[in-house]
This record gives structure tokens, sequence and C-alpha cells, in this order.
């Protein structure tokens, strides 16, 4: 397990009033936590000084990409004026493809990107698992983070919704399409395999943005499900127990959806035990995926945060 031996001070770490102007990332004896290059989408405009606040980067969700995120990109940018940086996470989208999959492993892939970029601070915007990836980013590198939202998930609790993922995982291992067939007709063949497993049109459709053609015409998932199998029980669906005793003192915003049960309303005093500052709120009539969901509502939350913070 990486990170799994903390200095005894890093685990009792009282917040700075102040961050440093040189971000400091925790280290640990652990030389195995290797990063990987990661694929990104940067919104920015000529017209606009986005020098002045720290650009916002953008974690997606498990099974997800930076494509789910291209108009709320474009849309937080107009209203913000900030750069926005939305990136696949690893064994995602196109982003390289590794065995190990663990929140550690994907906070420092976020790390190395900012670093090629030379991103002294940002803000972080994670949902899901790009949620908890920008926790622990957070929490291991406290001066690299501005300011930090949450959407739908915590460090506290996990909901059983989560488990179904391992069904989902093997309904689209299974997916057979045939060489050489259009698209449109792929993704037809494979909604029609996937409702086996849900009925939800809207997942099944989620799911299916995965789907690619290679160069030889056979189509193929561009995730890395067998990693992605492979590391879910046990670092996945689970916040790092490792962190435990460490603080991001920042500005944090949490966004749950009041039909979903990833985040509680009764979580934030054990939330706010890994960020003393965070905020918690709910919007009415979304689920999990708050942001696809209840749009206008979710930028008018994230806009307004990062107008004042």
């Amino acid at each position: 397990m990486l990170f799994n031996k903390f200095r005894l001070q890093n685990l009792f770490r009282i917040c700075p009033n102040t961050f440093s102007t040189s971000p400091r990332c925790l280290k640990s004896d652990s030389s195995n936590a290797e990063s990987v290059e990661l694929a990104y989408s940067s919104y920015e405009s000529t017209d606009t000084d986005t020098s002045k606040r720290p650009p916002l980067v953008i974690l997606h969700g498990l099974l997800g990409s930076k494509n789910n995120w291209n108009s709320m990109s474009k849309a937080i940018h107009k209203a913000t004026g900030r750069k926005i940086i939305s990136v696949d996470a690893r064994n995602h989208g196109d982003s390289r493809h590794s065995s190990q999959h663990t929140y550690i492993h994907m906070a420092h892939d976020v790390i190395k990107l900012l670093k090629k970029l030379e991103i002294s601070k940002v803000s972080i915007l994670g949902h899901s698992m790009g949620g908890r990836t920008a926790m622990v980013l957070s929490l291991l590198c406290s001066d690299l983070i501005s300011s930090l939202i949450v959407v739908d998930i915590s460090p506290v609790k996990t909901s059983p919704q989560i488990f179904s993922m391992m069904n989902l995982f093997d309904a689209m291992t299974s997916v057979s399409i045939r060489s050489g067939i259009a698209m449109s007709k792929a993704r037809k063949l494979a909604d029609e395999q996937l409702k086996n497993i849900s009925p939800d049109v809207n997942l099944r459709n989620f799911l299916i943005t995965n789907l690619v053609q290679t160069n030889t015409g056979s189509y193929t998932w561009r995730v890395n499900l067998p990693a992605l199998k492979e590391n879910f029980q046990n670092h996945i669906s689970n916040f790092p127990s490792s962190l435990k005793g460490l603080q991001y003192c920042g500005p944090s915003l949490f966004i749950g959806g009041s039909l979903s049960d990833y985040i509680g309303k009764n979580d934030l005093p054990e939330i706010q035990e890994y960020f003393p500052l965070a905020e918690l709120v709910f919007i009415d009539g979304a689920g999990h995926w708050v942001h696809s969901q209840k749009p206008e509502k979710f930028l008018e939350n994230v806009c307004k945060f990062l107008g004042e913070k």
C-alpha cells in the first residue's frame, strides 16, 4: 500500500494560516508511486486575462472522460474567466493505461501534469472518483491547491450502489461486436447487449461513450477494464485510510445531489476532520451526476464559490 508509512508529524499536521509560495508535497518511504502521462483539454480565450486567478483543474468520475465535461468547462471559463484544464484519469479516455489504479497514483499523475505545465497553484474540482483524487491531492500537496470542489462523494462513506460497478465491468467485457461495421451500428449493438445489466438508458449511453474503433476496424473499450476491476474493491471504492489525520485547510465546497446517497447531510462533521473549512450544499432534484442533471444550478454554485474564494 502506497503512502502507508507517513512520518508522525505528517499524520497530525496542523493547518497553517497561509500557504507557501513553493508547493511542498508529502513524501513516503515508498518509491512505487509511478505516475503516468495524462491527456487533457484546455479552455482559455485570448481576450481574457486568466493569470489573475489560478486555473481550475477538472477530474471526471469512474468510466468517464474529459469529454463529459466539455460543455461545463466552457461554461465555467466563460463565467469566471479562469483557465480550465479538464483531465483524463489514468486508464480512461486518452491517458495511458496502467495496472495500478489507486487514489495515491492518480494524485501523483495530476502533480506530474501540473509540473509539466509549470503551474504552481490551482483550484481543483472532482466528481466521484475524481472527487476523491482531488481530496487526496489536496491532503498530500496542500500548498498546490488554492480551493477544492468535490462533487457527490465524500471521504467518510460509500454508496451501496457503487458495488454494482463490478457487474458493469463484467457486462462491458462480455460485449461482442464484429469488425468493420459503422460506429452507429456498433453503438446500437452494444446498447442491446448492455440492456441485460441495466434498464437505465442514460447509464448505457454513458458507458457506450467509451466504445472506440481501432485502426483495423475492430471495436474495443478505451477504458482499461481489467485494471479497474482488479483495483475496484481495495482501492477505487474506498478512501485511503492511510491519510487519516491529514488536513487541507483551504476553502472547500462539497456539492451533493439531493437524490443521491453518495454523500449524506450528516457527513459534514466527519468531512471537516479532513477539510476544516468545508461547506456542504445539496442541489434539489439531482442524483449522482449532479453536473449533467442540474447543470444551471451546478454552474451557479461552482462559480459563486470560485468568485468568493
